[in-house]
């Protein structure tokens, strides 16, 4: 079906992006993954393309675009290249919500230009070491100072991806007790400098794909950070997490599509020129029939997708609505990536193609922003069960 989502402008972007990707982004991809992640100047080059300024408003050095529908064309592109950005995509669609969110005015204009241009990278640390998604157990802890002037952090964080290269850290913390009732009370959103004495980046971790992207340990050990960079107000870190799980989950969502159609399009590219018993896979019923069934699975996902992001700039896509964009895309690309690498043969268990990338890559889409399980509690709490 034609998509309406994009106009002209957002279709001049897709141009400038993939143009990008072909000159910065591929040649190099193979390097990117064997170090972990990309050099440092490629983000300061995305911050040059306007990546990370399209959402920030104008008075701050940004496009001042809203939706996501920038950030739709960028998964699209990538995932076109099966290539990623390294840690970058934190960046804007995890860590600006907050700051625009929470920020006081003297923050942002402190803040956001260096985030604009990519000199500042930034990442978010919620997860650690033994709590997964139960965020409201976490026990890193900063405690205000008797002077009122800092707080000092401690504790740890895994899974943090941008960790390695970020230069702040939007930290969640608890910098009070729970109460009995209520363990989600007492939390706070700390921005922390990287360079901070005490502030440790711990091992890079080896993941099974997302091979360019650096995935880090951070640690905390008596690490001073001003009161001035207090995000929002102190105690309300949890519901200020609730508020942006929404951009996050969706954005998952709208990217595992973007990937199974891709896929697609590397199935029908390798299917046409591989031959089997003198006769093109392509031309056998079993791989028309497999092909349908991706395409037909990947469009009804995409029209899911392509409404949400409408909603979404009417600020009326609700928490269970991108429970169910998450959940339903993601597993339709599990399905569709599979196929399609199946089609494959051989060679699609081979690093050399494309279609062995995106399969490793898409596999922890179903896991991070929320697990599936976890969605589908969130959609059931929606039904009143």
């Amino acid at each position: 079906m034609r998509r309406t989502v994009y106009n002209q402008d957002h279709e001049a972007f897709r141009q400038t992006l993939r143009d990008f990707i072909a000159r910065e982004v591929t040649p190099h991809y193979a390097d990117w993954e064997r170090t972990g992640y990309p050099p440092r100047d490629f983000y300061r080059k995305l911050g040059d393309l306007g990546v990370f300024g399209i959402e920030v408003p104008e008075e701050y050095g940004g496009a001042g675009e809203t939706g996501v529908k920038y950030e739709a064309i960028l998964a699209e592109e990538t995932a076109r290249a099966a290539v990623t950005f390294g840690g970058s995509y934190v960046h804007p669609t995890l860590c600006l919500g907050y700051l625009l969110r929470y920020g006081t005015e003297k923050q942002k204009k402190e803040w956001l230009p260096g985030f604009v241009s990519g000199e500042k990278m930034y990442a978010v640390a919620m997860t650690e070491p033994g709590t997964g998604s139960d965020l409201a157990g976490m026990a890193t802890r900063a405690e205000l100072s008797q002077d009122g002037t800092h707080y000092v952090l401690n504790g740890a964080k895994t899974f943090i991806t941008g960790g390695a290269l970020a230069d702040r850290v939007l930290v969640v913390c608890r910098t009070s007790p729970a109460p009995a009732d209520n363990r989600r009370v007492g939390l706070s959103i700390l921005n922390v400098d990287a360079r901070s004495e005490g502030f440790a980046v711990g091992r890079k971790l080896e993941k099974i794909g997302l091979r360019a992207q650096d995935t880090a340990e951070l640690s905390f050990s008596d690490v001073r950070v001003p009161v001035e960079n207090l995000l929002g107000e102190e105690g309300r870190g949890f519901f200020y997490l609730g508020e942006n799980l929404v951009r996050e989950r969706f954005t998952i969502g709208l990217t595992a599509v973007a990937t199974a159609a891709a896929a697609i399009e590397f199935a029908l590219d390798y299917t046409r020129q591989r031959l089997v018993f003198g006769k093109q896979v392509a031309s056998f019923q079993n791989t028309k029939f497999v092909l349908a069934e991706c395409a037909t699975e990947v469009e009804a996902a995409q029209a899911m997708v392509d409404r949400a992001m409408d909603l979404y700039e009417e600020d009326e896509l609700t928490v269970a609505d991108a429970a169910k964009i998450k959940v339903f895309c993601t597993e339709v690309a599990g399905r569709v990536i599979d196929k399609c690498l199946q089609l494959h043969g051989g060679y699609g268990y081979m690093l050399e193609y494309p279609i062995a990338r995106l399969y490793a890559d898409t596999r922890v889409s179903r896991i991070y922003g929320g697990t599936s399980e976890v969605m589908k509690t969130v959609i059931a709490k929606d039904l009143g069960l």
